[in-house]
């Protein structure tokens, strides 16, 4: 099979405070029968709030994402599944418990050197 990055940009949960707790709970289902299907990865949501840093490729560590990136990862699920349409249907579940547009990419595959 093949892995999918399901991922979403920071700021883009149409949910308010108080809905938090329900949007958590709906993402926590789609994670939960993403394991029972056995297509489970890997999951996690990401807060630029906390300690985080960009280490450039000559070695030099700044505070924070590239300043010129202009959108920033929110949370991800990776998916091991057999077609890009089996992707999207996972992705449209976790579209509507996270309330916001998920895009979708093809890992290369996964070589050993």
């Amino acid at each position: 099979m093949t892995h999918y990055l399901i991922s979403f940009d920071d700021g883009t949960m149409d949910a308010t405070e108080e809905e938090l707790p329900a949007v958590a709970d709906a993402g926590h289902a789609v994670i939960q029968e993403a394991k029972d299907a056995g297509v489970f990865v890997f999951s996690g949501g990401l807060d630029y709030r906390q300690q985080h840093a960009t280490v450039g490729r000559d070695g030099v560590v700044t505070d924070g994402p590239y300043p010129e990136s202009k959108e920033l990862l929110g949370g991800v699920l990776i998916v091991d599944v057999p077609t890009f349409d089996d992707a999207l249907k996972w992705a449209a579940k976790t579209a509507a418990a996270c309330r916001c547009a998920q895009d979708v990419r093809e890992f290369f595959p996964f070589r050993r050197f």
